[in-house]
């Protein structure tokens, strides 16, 4: 119980400063949607079908949230590999 309290606490505050802001109802939804997606994604190491998953919505529905939110999946995977391109592209290119 002591988390959801400090967590209803928090959100608050953070709401507070958004009304303050003048920042719409829209406006906050896409932006914490749009946090709470890409934080799953790399939780799950940019893994669609866990991340979907997690957040319990269908893969497709996450990747069209994911397309309209306009969250880029290159960048993401390339971080989660250290930089390194992803290992099916690698091989696509041996292959190739």
């Amino acid at each position: 119980m002591g988390t959801r309290q400090n967590l209803n606490g928090r959100l608050s505050q953070i709401v507070d400063e958004l009304v303050h802001q003048g920042v719409t109802l829209e406006q906050a939804r896409q932006e914490f949607e749009r946090q709470f997606i890409v934080a799953s994604l790399r939780s799950n190491d940019w893994n669609f079908c866990r991340s979907a998953r997690s957040l319990g919505v269908h893969r497709n529905t996450l990747r069209n949230k994911v397309s309209h939110l306009g969250i880029s999946t290159t960048e993401g995977r390339i971080r989660s590999t250290g930089g390194r391109p992803p290992l099916r592209r690698v091989i696509a290119k041996i292959q190739g």
